[in-house]
């Protein structure tokens, strides 16, 4: 019966130890080991065997399955830790709530287990203090739009706070920035009297375009109607001119034709008299004649002939001797001085 019992005892034995110290690690795990309480070795993933009752494995606080708590096993890939809310003011001094999460990746197991107690704490409150002091630079409208680079300048002071802990922060993202309800409504306020004015202008826009169209199109009719009257003032004062310019030079050709005659008939009466002088006393004589006759034809009982017309009407006799010779006709008889 005793020895049974020691059998039993035995294999339970066996078996704890079994458990306990052949371990099998999985992929991306891993296991700090302490021999006789101090850091000896990481296992890795596959198959462990340590030295019972002398090796023992290190506990740390880290996340399993999304909970922070005690593990063994630790859990080497990229953990998501989740940032409580907490109210912030801003530079303009607003009281927001902010919460956020963090991607992080342990790099180092050992300075991860022996450089920090509670990582995951102590990460979560440098975010938080970190978080206060960047929102506590902006005012609440930056800090509203500005989450990107918020997100950007906090991933920078972790991953650099945290690089001596073994830890990598992969990503920071605010989750929400909530304002007071008071700010809210504020807010609410004056985005619609935004939304407002700007339709407004808008209206306003409208209208003014509107009226410099109006505008631009009376000026263009008045522009078009003076350039039509414009144009047809000048047709006109062309025409006037054309037709000035076709009587001129009417005239000129009459003129010219009269003159042409009129030369004509000096050389022909030059030719027939023989000289100039000649010539010249039978034209001013033929002159007297024509407007003697003139002034003989009115209605009156008296005629006054100018003193200087005797002299005129006596060299007829001569022309009339010329013109006999000339002509060979003896019979021709000038009109005689009465």
């Amino acid at each position: 019966m005793v020895e049974i019992f020691v059998l039993l005892a035995i294999v339970i034995l066996v078996i704890f130890i079994f458990s306990k110290y052949v371990i099998v690690i999985r992929q991306q795990e891993c296991i700090i080991v302490e021999r006789l309480g101090k850091f000896h070795a990481v296992l890795n993933s596959g198959l462990n065997v340590l030295i019972p009752f002398v090796d023992q494995s290190r506990t740390i606080l880290w996340s399993r399955n999304g909970m922070i708590t005690n593990v063994d096993r630790i859990d080497l890939r990229e953990v998501v830790i989740d940032i409580p809310a907490q109210q912030v003011i801003t530079k303009d001094n607003v009281g927001i709530n902010v919460d956020a999460i963090i991607y992080v990746q342990i790099t180092d197991v050992k300075r991860a287990a022996y450089e920090i107690q509670a990582l995951p704490i102590a990460v979560a409150q440098l975010t938080q203090t970190t978080l206060r002091s960047l929102v506590g630079e902006m005012d609440l409208d930056h800090t509203l739009s500005s989450r990107d680079v918020i997100n950007s300048r906090l991933k920078i002071v972790l991953d650099e706070a945290t690089d001596k802990w073994g830890l990598k922060v992969n990503r920071v993202e605010l989750k929400n920035v909530t304002p007071p309800p008071e700010v809210q409504n504020a807010m609410e306020k004056q985005m619609q009297a935004e939304r407002e004015r700007r339709a407004n202008v808008l209206t306003a826009e409208g209208s003014k375009q509107s009226q410099i169209l109006n505008a631009e199109g009376e000026k263009r009719a008045r522009i078009e109607h003076s350039e039509g009257e414009k144009q047809e003032k000048i047709n006109q004062a062309l025409g006037d001119q054309e037709a000035t310019v076709a009587r001129a030079l009417g005239q000129a050709k009459a003129i010219e034709s009269v003159a042409a005659a009129q030369a004509k008939s000096i050389q022909l009466i030059k030719d027939a008299f023989g000289g100039p002088e000649v010539a010249a006393n039978y034209l001013v004589a033929m002159e007297y004649l024509k407007r003697f006759g003139e002034m003989t034809q009115k209605n009156t009982d008296k005629v006054f002939i100018p003193y200087e017309a005797t002299a005129v009407l006596s060299s007829l006799g001569s022309i009339g001797d010329i013109m006999k010779k000339v002509t060979g006709d003896e019979n021709l008889k000038l009109p005689k001085n009465k």
